[in-house]
């Protein structure tokens, strides 16, 4: 093994941070040469990329519970990370050591040379090499940023799945969803499944799918799906599966992205089979934490890393389904790159009181633009994570705790926030929500 660097992986990760003179910078080159260094074979796992602007970790979650169900060794790659780094990496639903991490990273600073890698860089060449190393079955990545020149990007898929295309990262990407989901599309390849789960999807999304020869499957045209009281059907041409059980994972767009998923291993059936059992037992031990996940208590929870107008969209789709007898509050942080505005506009009407925080990093920004969107709902000044999620559950317990017949009293849905790097200490003063120092997209 290569002399390490470092000994921990917090200093491992702090020096990443420094590494690179750019946050984010979206380009194959680097990586690739890296990674063929690392490995000059390709691995031999069925490797399926998913894409797009929200929901791409949903579908990883329901594709891994699903595959593991089937009794395949399945390693994911997701980001950014809640509260620790290593969740970013699991194999068999484990996520990657400390120790583990260390020795690949020292394996790829050895390798690199002179190469200068970004943080999501080195991340993405670990989940590789530990995969590699695991000899796992069935690998999925879930993009960083777009897709064309996202470091996970070079891979060669056996699937690829865009979710959907919003408008998000408009500086890297383009401004408008055209040109956001052209980048999107740059995951397809030619002669594999190409899956969009986006009902509308982008003009040029759709024509580089066909003009690579790619096998391309979008939702309503070549698979489609509907409710049926509690449970849901699905269909794709001769292939059909009736009474699913709803996915673990909380919130009703969650159909729409099971449906996209068991399009996705439908077109791989042949080199990846899975049986109706695996899939019924798959859909309902999904589980992603910060996805509209409810803690509940004297003052309810809902946690959701919700962070652009149309996952905002969503989140408030969700509290309208739910609705509260008492007061709704939002415990907001947002990057400085993202739409505040938009966001806000998307809870309008549903949040009683707002607790702007300010966030840390290279892309917090001041807060400004966040104080700006709130400034006709009358918000206090922005304060830290634990300091916003205390006054809230205060005033949240100071109106009363009791439970009426349509939901929970009093609820607190924190939209964004910067995950933490660590885990919050026993005493915190809310659920585990904290400033990180780690970059994330």
């Amino acid at each position: 093994m290569p002399d390490s660097r470092f000994a921990t992986l917090d200093d491992w990760l702090r020096w990443q941070e420094t590494l690179h003179p750019r946050t984010i910078d979206l380009g194959l080159e680097r990586v690739r040469t890296v990674l063929r260094r690392l490995q000059p074979e390709p691995s031999p796992h069925i490797a399926i990329t998913v894409g797009g602007t929200n929901g791409k970790g949903s579908c990883v979650a329901l594709l891994e519970a699903i595959l593991r169900a089937a009794g395949y060794r399945v390693g994911a790659y997701t980001s950014p990370h809640l509260l620790r780094y290593n969740e970013r990496i699991r194999i068999d639903g484990a996520a990657a050591s400390d120790d583990a991490l260390c020795r690949v990273f020292a394996r790829i600073d050895a390798a690199r040379g002179d190469i200068s890698l970004t943080y999501f860089e080195f991340g993405t060449l670990a989940a590789l090499e530990l995969f590699h190393e695991a000899d796992v079955e069935v690998a999925l990545l879930e993009v960083g940023l777009g897709g064309r020149l996202d470091a996970v990007n070079i891979v060669d898929a056996d699937a690829a799945l865009v979710v959907s295309i919003g408008l998000d990262h408009t500086d890297w990407l383009g401004p408008d969803r055209d040109s956001i989901g052209f980048e999107k599309a740059g995951i397809y390849r030619a002669g594999q499944p190409a899956i969009c789960a986006d009902p509308d999807p982008p003009r040029r999304l759709v024509e580089y799918a066909r003009d690579i020869g790619a096998t391309y499957r979008q939702v309503d045209l070549d698979y489609g799906f509907e409710r049926t009281g509690r449970t849901w059907r699905w269909w794709a041409d001769e292939l059909r599966f009736d009474d699913l059980p709803p996915p673990g994972l909380a919130g009703s767009h969650q159909i729409g992205n099971a449906a996209a998923v068991l399009m996705t291993l439908a077109s791989l059936r042949d080199r990846l089979p899975v049986t109706a059992a695996a899939i019924r037992v798959g859909l309902a031990r999904a589980e992603l934490p910060g996805r509209l996940q409810s803690i509940s208590g004297p003052v309810e929870w809902i946690l959701d890393v919700a962070h652009n107008p149309h996952s905002a969209a969503v989140l408030a789709a969700h509290l309208r389904e739910r609705p509260c007898t008492g007061q709704t509050r939002a415990v907001i942080g947002l990057l400085a790159d993202k739409d505040a505005s938009g966001v806000v506009r998307a809870l309008t009407g549903l949040i009683d009181v707002w607790h702007p925080v300010m966030l840390t990093g290279p892309r917090s920004g001041s807060g400004d633009e966040l104080a700006r969107a709130l400034r006709d709902v009358d918000a206090p000044a922005p304060t830290d994570v634990a300091s916003a999620c205390r006054a809230a559950r205060t005033a949240g317990r100071a109106r009363g705790a009791a439970r009426g017949p349509t939901g929970p009293g009093h609820r607190v849905p924190p939209a964004r926030h910067r995950p933490p790097t660590s885990p919050a200490p026993a005493e915190s003063p809310g659920p585990p929500l904290g400033p990180a120092t780690a970059s994330s997209y």
